[in-house]
């Protein structure tokens, strides 16, 4: 058996920041999931539908890995990316860093994990990787799923050579901290304008505030959209809630970042961003309880209700955003311990 030694393998909510924060630490970088989220510009908003799909899809947070990559470059990390169409070399792309004490990153497929409760596919799952033996890979996952875990080699090979939406060829990574590493204090302005910016100018009408606004007016349709809304309604406002989100579609994890700022930055429009937050995570949890009952009791009168809550969020972030924007402009004081 093969590990590496020093090894923090706590779990967090959300499956990108808890391997983030599980390499980081190894390095010894200790940051809090919400800091780790936010500095990444982890917050979106998407609302996915398309004819191959069963169902319509509501993310709350920027692409896989894209988190991973603003992250690192923030934070002046070293990403070594590695992508491969070859399942042996893949296998000595992970088996390289661990031999030499280092844990290494994987994107996959979770449907194919062995410990996995919920077997559904969904291609941009992370792990953190630490060791191996002859039968099992010893991962990190999220806190839900047991944090330290194991699976069979042969189950973490089909997950990573899994192909479909938001696979990648076998994507392992691993980071590596710079002797004198910049100030995480220093880089949460441009990382909160920078994902205020992407989110206040969408390029399609799915992202962003522009997408919250649809999904209230295509919410109101999605008992018409499915043939059994028993299911498809409770999953949707499952995905919502417990699926590594943190809650609230990643409002809670954005909304307590900004909580972590404010002790360290002195800003009005930080305190704005704050408080508008926080109520978007509550009306997040709202809209996600309705979503569920409309399934549960088959009316749809509880969409329509649910239609107007995102509404009243894609107004609510949108000047939550504006606010934040304006971080750039302003010369905010550290708070002084």
């Amino acid at each position: 058996m093969t590990t590496v030694t020093d090894m923090d393998t706590r779990g967090m909510r959300h499956c990108e920041t808890t391997a983030l924060g599980a390499l980081l630490r190894h390095e010894g970088l200790d940051l809090s999931e919400p800091m780790l989220f936010g500095l990444g510009s982890g917050l979106s908003f998407v609302y996915w539908d398309s004819k191959s799909m069963g169902f319509p899809f509501l993310g709350g947070r920027v692409k896989p890995f894209e988190l991973t990559r603003n992250l690192a470059a923030g934070l002046g990390l070293e990403l070594l990316v590695q992508e491969t169409t070859s399942p042996r070399r893949a296998w000595q792309n992970v088996v390289a860093p661990i031999d030499a004490g280092h844990p290494v990153g994987l994107q996959l497929d979770s449907y194919h994990l062995d410990y996995f409760g919920s077997k559904v596919h969904f291609g941009g799952h992370v792990v953190a990787m630490y060791g191996y033996d002859d039968h099992d890979a010893y991962l990190v996952d999220t806190d839900q799923q047991g944090g330290a875990v194991s699976t069979s080699l042969t189950s973490l090979a089909q997950a990573r050579a899994a192909r479909g939406p938001m696979t990648a060829r076998h994507r392992s990574f691993t980071l590596t901290a710079p002797r004198n590493p910049p100030s995480p204090q220093g880089q949460i302005i441009p990382a909160i304008t920078a994902c205020a910016d992407a989110f206040l100018n969408p390029p399609i009408a799915n992202l962003g505030h522009r997408g919250i606004e649809k999904a209230g007016r295509l919410v109101r349709t999605w008992h018409q959209r499915t043939d059994n809304p028993r299911r498809d309604l409770p999953q949707a406002a499952l995905l919502m809630e417990k699926a590594g989100t943190g809650g609230a579609l990643f409002r809670n994890l954005y909304r307590d970042f900004l909580a972590e700022c404010i002790q360290l930055l002195d800003s009005g429009h930080l305190r704005t961003g704050h408080t508008l937050y926080t109520e978007a995570a509550t009306l997040w949890t709202e809209a996600a309880a309705l979503i569920a009952e409309a399934g549960e009791s088959d009316d749809a009168r509880y969409l329509v209700q649910a239609g107007t809550v995102l509404c009243d969020l894609s107004r609510i972030e949108r000047e939550a955003m504006q606010a934040l924007s304006r971080l750039g402009s302003e010369s905010p004081g550290a708070i002084q311990p």
